[in-house]
């Protein structure tokens, strides 16, 4: 399934240049959002179910996971989702300022071991690039059962210059969002702490030249 259907949805990272993601969709899409490490695929593929006129770009790594979207993808006949077997980092270095309308980072590898944290996802270069990438007013949503991954993430996001919080209770995090389509990953609990959803917004005032 991967080697017939994968390289007619993948998305292509030139060697110089940008990557205009609207590009990658006909007919043309009215907006772009990027999911980082889809695990299954469910909420990907869900969303893209939704918003049939918004192009869905995911990102995932691992052969299995890729397997049951492209499955999900057939089922369905979806158009508007594009994909990349890789890492996130080169594709979102690729990407040109300003494309993204909404990032997606849901339940990320937590390297829970001390040693092993300074792996983690949410680091002060990412998050600069990704300021750079998304619009004004754009949106990142950050989910995670880990309480130190957490508590890390949630500093690096409200140090950060490109974005701001967008909570104003205790629900705001605490409580999935009304749109989250709920994955088979989050259903098996296997983190140390309910689940957390933090979503921040690209400030207005901020340069998509930073980073």
């Amino acid at each position: 399934m991967i080697d017939e259907q994968l390289p007619g949805l993948s998305v292509p990272i030139p060697d110089d240049g940008f990557l205009f993601p609207e590009t990658l969709f006909a007919p043309e899409v009215e907006g772009i959002w990027l999911e980082v490490g889809f695990g299954g695929g469910e909420h990907l593929t869900g969303q893209a179910l939704r918003h049939p006129k918004t192009g869905f770009i995911g990102c995932e790594p691992f052969i299995e996971g890729m397997a049951k979207c492209l499955g999900q993808i057939e089922d369905t006949d979806l158009q508007n989702v594009r994909l990349l077997m890789d890492d996130v980092r080169p594709l979102i270095t690729s990407l040109a300022p300003e494309s993204v309308d909404r990032i997606l980072i849901l339940f990320p590898d937590p390297w829970p071991k001390k040693r092993q944290q300074k792996r983690r996802l949410v680091q002060t270069d990412f998050l600069d690039q990704l300021g750079r990438i998304i619009k004004p007013g754009g949106q990142v949503r950050f989910a995670t059962d880990v309480m130190s991954y957490a508590n890390e993430a949630l500093l690096r996001f409200i140090r950060h210059p490109s974005f701001r919080w967008l909570a104003a209770h205790p629900d705001d995090w605490r409580m999935p969002p009304d749109d989250h389509i709920t994955t088979r990953y989050q259903q098996k609990l296997l983190g140390d702490c309910q689940p957390v959803w933090f979503e921040f917004e690209r400030a207005e005032n901020q340069s998509a030249s930073c980073g």
